[in-house]
């Protein structure tokens, strides 16, 4: 039988072909815009999403028995408000997960209704890409497009309404909504209310493994897929990424380095840190995790390299890249503010150190550092939860830099586990729409069956004390900016 995950990302849906046994059978990704109507503003059409996913998905399947599609499954950008009207139309275009507008709202939540009650609620508090402000937002600046508001959905469910006519969401998707009680794994009354969400405008919860129903007869008969075709809930983006990783049980480690960077650790406890630096969700193995994400990760060596240098020959520019550790040069990779930890949305991207010695190779190589000492800020408070990780597994577009790589393992000081198949949510996705199919009786079962650890990236002893020191001077520059920052927000 045949398994599909589709990863509904930010720049593009990427769509898998998985048999029963993992082999991937084949992969297609169709690009949809990004749109930015004003500073800081990040949306998207729902529509273009389902439009280019119903393309690709018969690109993927041409040339296969589509008699032995069992299932579909998604891995989806998070956090995005999709609304729908009475008549099932799209209101507005999705405010997406890296969209920075909702300030007001953040502030009104975290400082008004108080981190603590947030926290109490929902294991997490405001942030400007969470859902919940997004939904204050368009109370407050659009009420007319709030007053048609008849469905409230994420973007991967979106894209499972269209398929099945069920409105669902999964239980890790919906952790990243500011509306989801994470520890009971239902909705908050309580946020809710203070949001003027109505209890009819939300999805019935899934865990990620379960199916929501089969395809529409008029979608099954669009695609060649079979009716009986199962659609399971699927997960957010990171999560499912854990999951085509094997990041799943208890202690596990997984870092992505995709548009956004994440440090996603899975826990068999729910747990919160003390300040909330940390994402507190649940997990699509049924359990919980806890997650560090940054808004810009491989975004940023993109926008180096394509708009500033101008130049699509990424490996070439990281060849003469060989002082590890002895760099003067420091990006900040706040290109579109940042989340964990600092939860700062005027936070800005910045080179410090240049001098009339720099070269082109120096602030490359600061791009990439830049993004691994600010995900080692997540790490660090992991660390001081008590929670020891002495490897971690690696996927995304940047996982594919060898340079990169081996630049983690030595600013973090952890095993870097490179895994066979790096094909992320999508692989996720499919992994979970055959538990869902019954092929196999759990995520954590296909998983130790799947993932396969192909090389593994050493920490050196020398460099990771010269990034030791590095990565201590990194710390300082954030907080002695902040101040700038907010004056030219």
């Amino acid at each position: 039988m045949y398994y599909i995950g589709i990863d509904l990302g930010t720049s593009a849906v990427k769509l898998l072909l998985m048999d029963s046994d993992g082999k991937i059978c084949n992969v297609v990704s169709k690009e949809y815009p990004l749109y930015f109507p004003h500073p800081g503003w990040s949306e998207q059409k729902p529509e273009d999403w389902y439009e280019q996913s119903m393309i690709g998905l018969k690109e993927l399947t041409e040339g296969f028995d589509k008699s032995k599609i069992a299932g579909i499954s998604f891995g989806g950008q998070m956090h995005g408000l999709v609304i729908l009207d009475k008549d099932d139309n799209v209101i507005r275009p999705a405010i997406l997960w890296n969209d920075g507008r909702t300030t007001e709202e953040c502030d009104y939540l975290n400082n008004v209704i108080g981190k603590d009650k947030l926290s109490e609620y929902t294991a997490n508090i405001s942030f400007t890409g969470f859902t919940a402000p997004k939904v204050l937002w368009v109370k407050n600046k659009e009420p007319e497009n709030f007053a048609k508001i008849e469905k409230m959905m994420l973007p991967k469910d979106y894209l499972a309404y269209k398929l099945t006519g069920v409105h669902c969401t999964d239980v890790s998707d919906a952790s990243g909504m500011l509306l989801f009680d994470v520890k009971n794994r239902t909705w908050s009354k309580e946020m809710c209310d203070i949001c003027s969400v109505k209890p009819e405008w939300m999805a019935k919860i899934y865990e990620s493994y379960e199916k929501v129903g089969t395809l529409l007869p008029a979608v099954a008969a669009e695609l060649g897929f079979p009716e009986t075709t199962i659609v399971a809930a699927g997960a957010g983006d990171n999560a499912a990424a854990a999951v085509g990783t094997g990041t799943v049980g208890d202690g596990r480690c997984n870092i992505s380095l995709g548009t956004s960077g994440t440090i996603f650790i899975s826990s068999k406890n729910f747990g919160v840190d003390s300040n909330n630096a940390l994402h507190s969700f649940a997990h699509a193995d049924g359990s919980y995790h806890l997650m560090g994400c940054m808004l810009s990760a491989a975004s940023c060596n993109k926008w180096w390299m394509d708009e500033i240098i101008g130049t699509k020959d990424y490996g070439a520019e990281q060849k003469d890249i060989i002082a590890l550790g002895e760099n003067h040069v420091f990006f900040l990779p706040y290109l579109m503010g940042e989340r964990s930890p600092l939860n700062d949305p005027f936070a800005r991207g910045t080179f410090t150190g240049l001098t009339m010695d720099s070269t082109r190779a120096d602030m490359t190589q600061a791009v990439l550092e830049g993004v691994a000492f600010a995900l080692r800020d997540s790490f660090e408070v992991a660390k001081s939860l008590g929670i020891k990780i002495e490897r971690t597994k690696i996927c995304g577009g940047g996982a594919k830099s060898p340079l990169w790589k081996k630049m983690i393992a030595n600013i973090l000081n952890v095993k870097v586990d490179v895994i066979e198949s790096e094909e992320g949510p999508a692989m996720g996705g499919a992994m979970l729409a055959a538990v869902a199919a019954g092929e196999y009786e759990s995520v954590e079962a296909i998983a130790e069956k799947f993932v396969k650890v192909i090389d593994t990236v050493e920490p050196e002893a020398e460099l990771v004390e010269k990034y030791e020191a590095r990565y201590q001077q990194f710390k300082q520059i954030y907080p002695a900016l902040k101040p700038v920052f907010e004056i030219i927000k």
